[in-house]
């Protein structure tokens, strides 16, 4: 897997596709690595250049702890290394965080949005259900510098598999899948690092970013992320919504074919 040198870091990453047809920039969950994506990439790479990555703390990228960063700056650094003039940002979760900060911070370098389960940056705290909170606060306590394992195990479970549902519910072979997406994260557990955030934050800006936007969501998701779903598609400008009946906080790996439907019949339809 090729790396890219940025200041105090070596981006892993991975392209397909033809360099001269449309690009597309995909940025994976907090839960996962640029493998989320491995059942919508040759579909996508039909039509466009499609280049992943994993951001510092994440799977195969190394970094500095030492060095502060902007997270939309290693994307920016990224489609530069590329030499891509303008692409349509995918991300999950925390992907989707910065594929709207990048949006505004960078707005001739984006031609459209996709946020798949995620929040703006500086969304406020909102009152979780006590079940709900009482799984975060779990999660909270562990010490990831003494048991990586078991935080990471208990986020993948929480997130991917969502509050109102158990791992027996689901088709064994999705949970399988999703616990071996967030594994080579256990060794980034205790990682700490300075990030430089987006001032002011992307809540309470979005009616700032022209692109066109798709927002999606799992109707399994967190309390949260519905909320977070709800106030994209009211704030946007130009924005598509799309629930998923019966996923979570992954719906491109839970439902991968809906889920390249969606995507791929959004971006043929605004011409990206």
């Amino acid at each position: 897997m090729p790396h890219l040198s940025v200041p105090g870091a070596e981006l892993a990453y991975e392209t397909a596709g033809r360099v001269s047809a449309p690009a597309l920039l995909l940025i994976p969950s907090g839960i996962a690595t640029l493998r989320m994506w491995d059942q919508q990439v040759d579909a996508l790479a039909e039509d466009h250049f499609v280049a992943r990555y994993d951001p510092r703390g994440f799977g195969g990228t190394r970094h500095d702890e030492a060095v502060p960063f902007a997270n939309r700056n290693d994307a920016l650094a990224l489609l530069d290394h590329l030499g891509v003039e303008r692409a349509t940002v995918v991300g999950a979760s925390r992907g989707g965080t910065i594929a709207l900060d990048l949006a505004l911070d960078a707005p001739d370098r984006v031609a459209g949005v996709v946020t798949v389960c995620s929040s703006p940056s500086g969304f406020p705290d909102i009152p979780l259900p006590d079940e709900e909170q009482r799984r975060f606060d779990e999660v909270d306590a562990i010490d990831p510098a003494f048991e990586p394992l078991r935080l990471v195990q208990l986020e993948t479970t929480l997130w991917a598999v969502g509050p109102l549902r158990t791992q027996a519910d689901l088709d064994p072979g999705f949970v399988r899948r999703v616990h071996e997406l967030n594994a080579p994260n256990v060794t980034h557990a205790a990682d700490d690092g300075t990030v430089l955030p987006l001032e002011p934050p992307a809540y309470g800006r979005l009616r700032d970013i022209r692109s066109p936007a798709l927002v999606m969501v799992g109707e399994y998701d967190v309390s949260s992320a519905l909320a977070e779903y709800e106030y994209q598609l009211a704030e946007l400008p130009d924005a598509t919504g799309h629930r998923f009946a019966d996923a979570a906080h992954l719906p491109n790996v839970e439902r991968p074919a809906e889920f390249e439907r969606v995507l791929l019949d959004w971006l043929g339809g605004r011409g990206l």
